[in-house]
């Protein structure tokens, strides 16, 4: 895979808010004593199973929320739900993978720097979720590297989710370091939120821009 053209939107809130739609199984992670959120739009490009050539892979636009944890001693993300073009995907995803995909009608173009995203989920029986935005790279730096909010979103190299029959699955995930910068961001609309189940937040976000990196996830397998 190769995630291209991603925004990082990351909102501090209580931990004991976040946490109360964790998995037993899991513990919140926080930075300066906040639990975030965070909203990620990208698109997954060349989306193909490991030998298979690039050039037979596909491109999917996605949309995640995602969170926080440290399980036994290892920095993760919690994914809530991820939105994704293609029926197909999406399917295969939750049979195979466990993990909390929706079906949902994506365009992400970018013209010069600067993206536009819009996302409406379609599937079947699932809570509403829209979001639309636009953003881009900024001038200045993003402070990196260990103990700086930037290391503390990006570099994770595990993922959970909940299956539905209730146990929690894992994947590991391999990939460079994300060039960073700051974003020039405009959120038009979003209701990921409030599709699982949080009230929107009332603190300002901080956005980080990334051209990508690319991953190789393993199986999931159960916790």
């Amino acid at each position: 895979m190769h995630w291209r053209e991603l925004l990082f939107a990351n909102w501090p809130l209580p931990p004991e808010t976040v946490a109360a739609h964790l998995p037993d199984a899991l513990d919140l992670d926080t930075y300066d004593g906040d639990a975030w959120l965070s909203v990620v739009p990208f698109t997954n490009a060349a989306v193909r199973p490991r030998g298979v050539p690039e050039r037979f892979g596909v491109d999917l636009p996605e949309l995640n929320l995602r969170t926080y944890v440290d399980v036994d001693g290892t920095p993760s993300v919690y994914f809530f739900s991820l939105d994704a073009e293609g029926i197909a995907g999406v399917l295969g995803a939750r049979l195979f993978h466990h993990l909390p995909y929706y079906y949902a009608r994506i365009t992400h173009e970018s013209r010069g720097h600067r993206n536009r995203f819009v996302n409406h989920r379609r599937h079947p029986g699932a809570r509403p979720a829209d979001f639309r935005a636009s953003y881009e790279p900024a001038d200045g730096e993003v402070e990196t590297g260990p103990g700086t909010l930037a290391d503390f979103v990006t570099e994770r190299y595990r993922f959970y989710t909940e299956a539905p029959d209730g146990s929690v699955r894992y994947s590991n995930v391999s990939h460079d370091r994300w060039p960073l910068s700051p974003a020039d961001v405009t959120i038009e609309e979003n209701s990921l939120f409030r599709a699982n189940g949080f009230a929107d937040p009332e603190s300002e976000p901080v956005h980080f821009y990334s051209p990508g990196v690319r991953i190789a996830a393993s199986a999931s397998r159960q916790r």
